[in-house]
């Protein structure tokens, strides 16, 4: 079956243009890079969300920043973002070794040394067999 043209119309169409019944390429063209837009997108935006986690230093700095990441990510206030950003990037001081030897040091200045903990007695090793029998 032949189509026949308007007596107006060119002879030479853009390349785009389908015919009736056929696929139409640049809208199948359009429709991948937009899903291919959206994922690559969606994975910006997840990895920056993720940056104050991987810039956290020690454990309950780690667990703070992490807390103020997924409310920022549920509640959609970014100040949370913010502030577990700018924790993360700053190394807080260890507070607890000094207070640890401070603590330490008054028990044995009042002579009131803390009780040590008594180490479990190893258990008696199993009979070895004897070598002649």
């Amino acid at each position: 079956m032949e189509t026949t043209r308007h007596a107006v119309s060119s002879h030479e169409l853009p390349w785009f243009l389908t015919a009736p019944g056929q696929s139409d390429t640049l809208m199948t063209i359009t429709m991948i890079v937009v899903i291919a837009v959206v994922l690559g997108l969606g994975l910006v935006f997840f990895r920056l969300h993720s940056l104050p986690e991987r810039l956290g230093h020690k454990k309950l700095q780690f667990e703070i920043v992490a807390v103020l990441g997924l409310l920022s990510l549920f509640t959609h206030v970014h100040a949370f973002w913010v502030a577990g950003l700018l924790l993360a990037l700053i190394d807080l001081p260890d507070f607890q070794t000094p207070l640890k030897s401070i603590a330490s040091s008054l028990e044995k200045l009042s002579g009131t040394e803390a009780p040590v903990e008594a180490e479990p007695e190893p258990l008696p090793a199993p009979p070895q067999p004897e070598p002649g029998a």
